[in-house]
């Protein structure tokens, strides 16, 4: 019998964990993913909403706590989405409403949202094309970064324009196989 059970918080917080050490810096996905990492600087947030007016609530009460908080305490914000959003579609339709909020909070030039979701497909690919598992996670979720962290990562980083690329780059050479493999592996050390 299968277990159909929804995912505690600390299984959704221990498969978020798992993608962000072993995707996205363990493949080298995002070089400035690893020193807030290790400085314990991200805030993983998880969402109870089941709409996008309860998402969308949540989003501004971390977009808000975000731009209060000492960058050296909380540097990066991921906004876990396991309840709403389970279709890849109806996620991209609501990064417009996140970035309005983002416009009406007076935010823009401050803080960003980068987008990830378990069916993220990018325009002009396949379901299944590998590239888009440079942006596939466990759950739905909403990356809330400081432009100013991202600017000081880009001056140490001169290609970093080639990342997008380089990723796509990276999972062609480590093919489906090799990904559900590498994903595969335990462990979330750095």
């Amino acid at each position: 019998m299968t277990d159909t059970r929804p995912a505690s918080n600390d299984d959704i917080l221990a498969a978020t964990r798992h993608w962000l050490a072993r995707a996205v810096i363990g493949l080298n996905l995002c070089p400035f993913a690893k020193s807030v990492y290790v400085k314990d600087q991200v805030r993983y947030a998880i969402s109870e909403a089941t709409t996008l007016e309860d998402a969308l609530a949540g989003l501004e009460t971390e977009l808000r706590l975000l731009e209060a908080a000492d960058p050296q305490h909380i540097d990066t914000t991921l906004l876990i989405f396991p309840h709403v959003f389970a279709d890849f579609l109806d996620f991209n339709d609501a990064l417009f409403f996140a970035g309005r909020l983002v416009r009406q909070l007076k935010l823009e030039g401050l803080l960003q949202i980068a987008s990830f979701h378990p069916q993220y497909q990018f325009d002009g690919t396949e379901p299944d094309d590998i590239e888009n598992y440079t942006n596939r996670t466990p759950y739905p979720i909403l990356h809330l970064l400081r432009e100013d962290s991202i600017a000081r990562a880009a001056a140490v980083f001169p290609d970093a324009s080639d990342i997008y690329e380089r990723n796509q780059e990276t999972l062609r050479r480590l093919g489906l196989d090799g990904w559900r493999e590498w994903m595969s592996r335990p462990g979330d050390d750095v």
